[in-house]
């Protein structure tokens, strides 16, 4: 009974040992220390320092985040579209050219390149 029990959980818990690791798992390694979603530009450059490449883009906003104001004619409460930087960084040989992504000053994503040779 025990035994068929263990294989029982097992065969239960097998799936999820092949599913991909969640995005919160990414991260970016700087020296001893690390940076993940969520946290500040300072932060980045201070564990991290300059990255190797940078840019900026404007990713479009949601177009029905619009009101009406009291003579019923619609306004726009967002800007067309909300600024995105993205810095690269070289974490050195053998690894992931790693991309973090902002947005409002903090990282919003992490992006894994290719290898670095």
């Amino acid at each position: 009974m025990v035994k068929q029990l263990t294989q029982l959980s097992l065969l239960a818990t097998a799936p999820f040992l092949w599913c991909p690791t969640p995005a919160s798992a990414q991260y970016l390694r700087c020296e001893n220390e690390a940076v993940n979603v969520g946290d500040m530009r300072a932060t980045v450059l201070q564990r991290c320092g300059e990255p190797i490449a940078k840019a900026s883009f404007c990713k479009p906003v949601d177009p029905q985040s619009v009101q009406r104001n009291a003579n019923g004619s619609n306004v726009v409460v967002v800007p067309p579209c909300e600024n995105v930087d993205e810095w690269t960084y070289n974490p050195g040989y053998g690894q992931f050219m790693t991309t973090l992504q902002f947005q409002g000053g903090k990282i919003t994503a992490i992006k894994y390149g290719d290898r670095v040779k």
